[in-house]
């Protein structure tokens, strides 16, 4: 097993990662299959599954649909050419992407919401489907948006899923545990971020390496700062108002007062997590932490302890990215980021666990000391539902990565007063959440169906 840090870190737009960036990517994979098919394709269809149609359009699923089948993907997105393209479509009732002639696509009937059962391969479910001049399927594609912008055509997913033996990742330090992870690093006396770099090295220079996670960095702290600086209401119908700017605005008034109070620390974690929240919930430019619902919270634990921590550098980033990111891993490997598929704790959970162990990582904790942060941040998020409002990632959302910045520092404090001894494994905490997940009614992930999303009044 190996995911590197850029794929547990992506940058891409808001709201979604599963929802808004994986069927935008699906859309561009669709469209090479397209590039190198022999046959005289002049159209194509969408339908969405599960997940994807419950909370599309809150997500923006079928606006990401669209601008994928037209040739635009997340990291390269640029807002004011897409609405410019999604006006022409509409108009023209085509998409035309680079490489391939015109195709006949009519947004209001080529592109459908399927509510019944969802496919088999996961929640998060789409069909692609290429058409002749008559209109009829030529072929189609089964995409699944796996969470946190991955994306599985259902062939792809099924080989995964296969039985039998897997390979080891061919990297100098590959576990696939945390029980690994902690022999590994036992043996060779190297820390988790040291073993994930060795392992990032196999595949790319040092200098691509460390200028990938500044870059990481970069558009994370942009984000909070964007984040700071607006205010107004979110799109989408609820009329939620913005609240970071606010919030910093009365810190900043408080500080010059000199009317701290001690608990003020965390309303500073949250301001950080959910200004990159609201910029998310706004469609800006975010990075997927894992995912970009829980985008909030390595972010806003980063900056409060570059900001508030004595003797914090920014030159140890990069380790604790590494960090977070072979923890952000083993949750995606052994169970799931997706809050389609086990809830919010897949998300907010596995983030506030990464960020637990990255801080933990750059004040000095062992790897044993990381291993017991990222647990307690993670058991103490187990059970957590994924219910937005109307669809809309923005209730409970915003103020829940706030919530998870909070835990994460106060798991990392935690491990690092102790010795790294405790009783439940971080690998018995991951596998508690995919059986949780497993067990969870559908209405509580990612469907809108239950909860907050049924007991909110959503207009």
């Amino acid at each position: 097993m190996f995911l590197s840090v850029f794929d547990m870190f992506k940058v891409g737009i808001g709201p979604s990662s599963s929802h808004t960036m994986g069927p935008m990517v699906a859309g561009a994979r669709f469209l090479d299959r397209l590039r190198n098919s022999p046959f005289q394709v002049k159209g194509v269809r969408a339908v969405l599954h599960g997940s994807l149609a419950f909370t599309g359009v809150g997500h923006a699923t079928d606006r990401a649909t669209v601008l994928g089948l037209a040739g635009f993907v997340p990291e390269s997105y640029d807002n004011d050419k897409a609405e410019a393209a999604l006006a022409a479509i509409r108009a023209t009732k085509t998409v035309t992407p680079p490489g391939l002639p015109p195709l006949a696509f009519d947004p209001a009937t080529d592109l459908s919401f399927d509510f019944g059962p969802s496919l088999p391969g996961h929640a998060n479910g789409m069909v692609l489907k290429a058409t002749d001049a008559e209109g009829d399927v030529i072929f189609e594609e089964i995409y699944y948006s796996i969470g946190g912008g991955f994306v599985l055509t259902a062939e792809e997913l099924a080989d995964q899923a296969g039985g039998g033996a897997r390979a080891k990742a061919d990297v100098p330090w590959p576990f696939e545990s945390a029980a690994e992870m902690l022999e590994m690093s036992k043996k060779s006396g190297l820390t988790v971020a040291a073993m994930k770099r060795q392992n990032e090295l196999k595949y790319r220079s040092a200098p691509d390496l460390d200028r990938g996670m500044a870059r990481i960095w970069e558009v994370m702290n942009n984000c909070i700062d964007r984040g700071i600086e607006v205010d107004g209401i979110l799109p989408g119908g609820l009329k939620v108002r913005r609240r970071a700017k606010g919030i910093y605005d009365a810190l900043q008034t408080e500080r010059g007062l000199n009317l701290v109070a001690p608990h003020t620390i965390n309303d500073w974690m949250s301001l950080y997590a959910m200004a990159v929240n609201e910029e998310n919930a706004a469609g800006g430019q975010v990075v997927t932490a894992p995912t970009n619902g829980a985008a909030g919270v390595v972010p806003a634990v980063i900056r409060y302890w570059l900001d508030h921590v004595p003797g914090a550098s920014a030159s140890k980033v990069g380790d604790f990215l590494l960090t977070a990111a072979a923890i952000g891993g083993l949750c995606k490997h052994n169970a799931s980021i997706s809050g389609a598929e086990c809830g919010c704790q897949a998300e907010v959970g596995s983030a506030a666990a990464m960020a637990a162990a990255g801080l933990c990582a750059v004040m000095g904790g062992t790897p044993e000391q990381v291993e017991n942060a990222a647990e307690i941040a993670l058991e103490h998020h187990l059970g957590m539902t994924c219910d937005p409002v109307k669809g809309l990632v923005q209730v409970p959302c915003i103020e829940r990565n706030g919530l998870g910045a909070i835990k994460a520092v106060s798991a990392a404090s935690l491990s690092l007063r102790g010795d790294g001894q405790h009783l439940v494994s971080l690998d018995a905490c991951i596998e508690t959440m995919r059986q949780t997940g497993h067990d969870m009614h559908e209405k509580y992930k990612e469907t809108s169906l239950g909860g907050l999303a049924v007991n909110v009044p959503n207009c």
